[in-house]
């Protein structure tokens, strides 16, 4: 009988990744503040971008895709967010790959 193990076998260097509704297991350490593009700024655009990303065990950014948002303000929204850096995202002791999703508020009265 052999002993089961709680982790699946792969021959892959990938990283395991994991998918979360919380960014909490994801803490940013070094946050910029998106760019407020001056075309949303003369039109009082504001609002939420709602993006995904894949924080890599290094804790930055490997893969950032919008969801929804304001066409004028995604493209700052991913330049800011791609320069973040989070604490590494670490599951059962083990620094792990996580899908997560990451808001960016454009507010004008800041």
């Amino acid at each position: 009988m052999k002993p089961l193990d709680a982790r699946p076998k792969t021959d892959s260097l990938e990283p395991r990744r994991v998918r979360t509704s919380s960014i909490e297991l994801a803490r940013v350490i070094h946050r910029v503040e998106p760019v407020y593009p001056q075309m949303a700024r003369m039109i009082h655009a504001q609002g939420t971008v709602e993006l995904t990303g894949v924080i890599g065990t290094d804790g930055r950014i490997r893969e950032l895709k919008a969801l929804s948002g304001n066409p004028l303000l995604v493209k700052a929204a991913i330049d800011a967010v791609s320069q973040w850096i989070y604490a590494p995202p670490i599951l059962n002791g083990e620094r792990v790959e996580v899908i997560a999703p990451i808001t960016v508020n454009f507010r004008l009265d800041r």
